[in-house]
């Protein structure tokens, strides 16, 4: 098949899932509990996201498998998403690669429609896989026709598996966690600011690896930014998924939900206060805002997977800069305000595409969003837009030459799973 015609493929595929919305919000709902606006709005953006193929097709069009023709990648997706999930399959797809699809068990349901709308367009060059995680990654490392692995999921899970793509030689393509700093300064236009701070923290009820985690708000206008923030959350509608108005929903996963109460315990008992809400009944996560964090705190190291926001005070850029760059993810950071804040946003900015390091490297950032909201700074994600992060937010694994190597930053799929 030629490049135009999985191209075309791609823009059939646009056009089905405009065409099944409805069945596709009402999937992810059921699913992962998300509201119906988010998930609407999940659907138009990768409507949108599949059509920009058309402006990545000059790049990609001679481009060709990675491990030659005939070959598969295998993506293992992770839950906090439904429509979107698409962009990253056909990013593999377009360059001539067989798929083999992994979705998490949570989206059983998001898994066969999007099944049913790929049959009659991709036929059997997109497989859905049904069994478990490990087994599938086994699978994978064990099969001599599979190139690569691409998994959206938790760094704990991936790192031990090291020494095994050393032995297979395959590639690993890992997208995870972000726990993002959200900086504001004195200077900063504060209704930019909270307006993107209420959408980018809370859509999904905060289960996105780029929502906002650590907000880092001037010391001069902390007080003032902490009580419009805290009005703003206090409007939020919690409740059910499948009523048009609700805004915050159960999290889906257990797991996050017992690292949220461990994080709100452990930022209760080190002295941080609670502005907003700080109650959690099951997996309702009421949207919260923690005022006075500090750096050590649960809440500010590990990711917050949930509608809560760990706030703290500033004083100078390079204090900031300092704790913003100090963390184990580096996912994407959000700088608000004028000169300070552009040599601070200048200061965790990492390169713009993947490129080798010695060893996985802390410190910088993948996406800085200057003045700009996140849906402007991840336009295209995966598409047009590298996305990708350094030290435990993402890494590739390759072996080339013989050699084996680690890359961090912004990366597209649609490259590292091909070759020119």
């Amino acid at each position: 098949m030629s490049f135009d015609e999985r191209l075309e493929n791609v823009f059939r595929l646009s056009r089905a899932l405009e065409k099944h919305k409805r069945e596709m919000v009402s999937m992810a709902v059921k699913d992962l509990l998300f509201t119906v606006r988010d998930s609407a709005r999940e659907v138009d953006i990768t409507v949108d996201r599949l059509r920009m193929f058309g402006e990545a097709a000059p790049s990609l069009r001679d481009r060709g498998p990675l491990g030659g023709k005939g070959s598969s990648v295998s993506l293992m997706l992770s839950y906090n998403g439904s429509a979107w999930l698409n962009t990253a399959i056909t990013s593999i797809y377009l360059v001539g690669n067989r798929v083999n699809v992994k979705f998490s068990s949570k989206g059983a349901e998001v898994m066969r429609l999007t099944e049913e709308m790929y049959r009659p367009i991709f036929g059997d060059a997109v497989t859905f896989y049904r069994g478990g995680g490990t087994k599938f990654l086994e699978a994978s490392l064990a099969d001599p026709g599979v190139s690569s692995v691409v998994i959206f999921g938790f760094d704990g899970n991936v790192l031990p598996y090291e020494e095994a793509f050393r032995r297979s030689g395959k590639k690993l393509v890992f997208e995870g966690p972000g726990q993002d700093p959200f900086i504001v300064f004195g200077d900063a236009d504060s209704d930019l600011a909270l307006s993107d701070l209420m959408t980018a923290k809370f859509m999904y009820s905060g289960q996105t690896c780029t929502a906002p985690k650590r907000i880092f708000i001037h010391s001069s206008v902390y007080g003032e930014f902490l009580d419009r923030f805290a009005d703003r959350v206090r409007r939020l509608r919690v409740g059910d998924p499948s009523e048009d108005g609700t805004d915050i929903t159960p999290v889906a996963s257990d797991l996050a939900v017992e690292r949220i109460r461990r994080q709100l315990a452990d930022a209760r008992a080190r002295g941080a206060g609670i502005v907003v809400g700080g109650e959690v009944r099951g997996n309702l996560v009421f949207p919260t805002i923690v005022k006075g964090a500090s750096d050590d705190m649960l809440g500010m190291r590990e990711e917050v997977f949930g509608p809560v926001a760990f706030t703290t005070p500033f004083d100078t850029e390079e204090e900031v800069l300092r704790r913003a760059s100090a963390h184990k993810y580096g996912l994407r950071a959000a700088v608000f305000g004028g000169e300070s804040a552009r040599r601070v946003a200048d200061g965790l900015r990492g390169e713009a595409y993947c490129h080798p390091v010695e060893r996985i490297s802390f410190g910088k950032f993948g996406t800085v969003a200057l003045n700009q909201t996140r849906a402007e700074s991840w336009r295209g994600a995966f598409v047009t837009k590298a996305v990708g992060g350094y030290g435990y937010s993402g890494w590739i694994w390759e072996t080339l030459g013989g050699a084996f190597r680690t890359k961090q930053g912004p990366k597209l799929l649609s490259v590292e799973t091909s070759v020119p």
